[in-house]
């Protein structure tokens, strides 16, 4: 008899209240310098009494919400006609009007990943905290990373605690330093590195900024002026700069007031699918990484991000011959000396891979195809891997008729991933008729999930619209996939 999951009964849906402030970009120089203009012709009454107005709708909507119009009014300060100095009033007015709310979850709230809470300090015996990242959408189908706090109780009750009605984005950390080897390798794996790119980082140190590489480049180009060449590798350069960067929350924000927002040229178009994991490194030490996908309307990436306290965190691009696809996920810990990730490049079948250098990945080892009917069109994984004293537990998705999805789980050797020890033949969690419905429907889908207590719980995602939890004993799932549960059924009929 298959092992199928219980749900909780618990749903999160998307709350369009949670809105952050983001820059409102009218992509026309003549628009804003009409802009400029009307604010500048209001009497100072005038732009104090609209001011006002403003404060008084949106203040309490947002967390410090002035600072963010006085950064809007300084970018767009170099388009003012004169110097003439403005009041206080007038710069936040101005700031305003280049500013807009964005409804990050309003759309879906969906494909969650769930750690276990950095700090548990304070908490009840047989309690336990945990965060839960999520994957939200909004206008444009733009997708974030959102967060939500809650815990487990001693009768292994999952309690969400109810997020703060503020949310921000985080501030961009503008003396990010890049590793000049580290930098040149990736030049040479995205086929940038040539005579033109050496010119450009010329004269840069070890270590250079983001700032240094652009006054660079700029001192180069314009002794080619109108060169094409010259301006797609610049282009490249800098794309590739952009895209490997550091954000910082302030530490009286809570978690769940936190967003990582889409930032680089590869982001564009979204931040897709986190599956977090926490890393503990040979010496003990914890990092909290989560690979993830970075779409640009066109093309996606698998990316990397890392933090050690959910409040600095660095976001960086993999890179390799075989960093492709979606759906990349680490391993918890080193094996055998290197970093493991599970993936599927292929966009159907699932794939080990080794590296002794997290950021780049250049091979790849088959060790799943699609092979049941719920799995025929395509493979991939739901998380990263759960280490259990039976083997890593693995949780996938299949995908069948109708393009139905479904969550199903499959066990690695310890020691040699690549050797499967058992798979799911059915699913053990489908979307039911409570959830088959949505933005994509048919589709329960999971970022990763934990093991407490001797229950696997599942956070999964129902019909890329809301998300839920589901729960499995792990005894029993692990005797599945290991054949114990055939062993026994063997036995009492032998008895018989």
């Amino acid at each position: 008899m298959s092992i199928k999951a219980t749900r909780t009964g618990i749903v999160l849906r998307p709350d369009p209240t949670r809105v952050l402030f983001r820059p409102f970009d009218l992509g026309s120089t003549t628009r804003t310098l009409k802009i400029i203009a009307r604010v500048g012709a209001m009497s100072d009454d005038e732009a104090e009494r609209k001011l006002d107005e403003v404060i008084h709708e949106f203040g309490g909507r947002h967390y410090k919400l002035e600072r963010f119009l006085l950064q809007r009014f300084e970018q767009i300060k170099p388009q003012l006609l004169t110097d003439e100095p403005l009041t206080l009033e007038r710069k936040l007015l101005l700031g305003a009007y280049f500013t807009m709310e964005y409804s990050l979850e309003s759309a879906a709230l969906f494909n969650p990943s769930m750690i276990w809470h950095p700090d548990q300090s304070n908490v009840p015996p047989g309690y336990k905290r945990f965060i839960l990242s999520l994957r939200a959408t909004g206008e444009g189908h733009i997708s974030s990373i959102s967060f939500r706090m809650g815990y487990i109780d001693q009768e292994g009750k999952i309690v969400l605690r109810k997020p703060s009605r503020y949310v921000t984005s985080p501030e961009i950390v503008q003396n990010h330093r890049f590793n000049r080897a580290q930098f040149e390798r990736k030049l040479y794996e995205l086929r940038l590195e040539n005579s033109i790119q050496e010119k450009m980082m010329a004269g840069l140190g070890d270590e250079f900024s983001l700032s240094e590489l652009d006054a660079q480049i700029k001192r180069v180009s314009a002794q080619y002026r109108y060169n094409a060449e010259y301006e797609t590798i610049a282009s490249g350069l800098l794309a590739l700069a952009r895209s490997n960067y550091e954000i910082h929350f302030e530490d009286d924000q809570s978690l769940d007031e936190r967003c990582i927002f889409p930032t680089s040229p590869n982001e564009t178009n979204g931040i897709e699918d986190a599956r977090f994991v926490q890393f503990i490194d040979d010496d003990g030490e914890v990092t909290y990484y989560a690979t993830y996908t970075a779409y640009n309307g066109r093309v996606t990436f698998p990316q990397l991000l890392e933090t050690k306290d959910f409040t600095h965190f660095s976001i960086s691009t993999l890179n390799g011959a075989e960093v492709s696809n979606k759906g990349m996920a680490l391993f918890p810990r080193k094996i055998n000396g290197k970093y493991a990730m599970i993936s599927r490049q292929d966009g159907e079948n699932i794939y080990l891979m080794y590296s002794d250098d997290l950021y780049f990945w250049q091979t790849k080892e088959l060790i799943l195809k699609p092979t049941y009917h719920w799995e025929y069109v395509q493979l991939g994984n739901c998380g990263s891997p759960i280490e259990t004293e039976a083997g890593w537990l693995v949780l996938s998705h299949g995908v069948g008729p109708m393009r139905k999805y479904a969550i199903g789980a499959f066990l690695l050797d310890l020691n040699d991933p690549s050797k499967v020890i058992g798979r799911t033949t059915e699913p053990i969690l489908s979307p039911d008729e409570n959830e088959r419905e949505g933005y994509v429907p048919n589709v329960v889908y999971s970022c990763g999930g934990l093991i407490n207590q001797g229950e696997l719980i599942i956070p999964y995602a129902m019909a890329d619209y809301a998300s839920s939890f589901a729960t499995v004993n792990v005894d029993e799932l692990l005797a599945e996939l290991t054949g114990a549960n055939k062993a026994e059924q063997v036995t009492s009929e032998q008895v018989v």
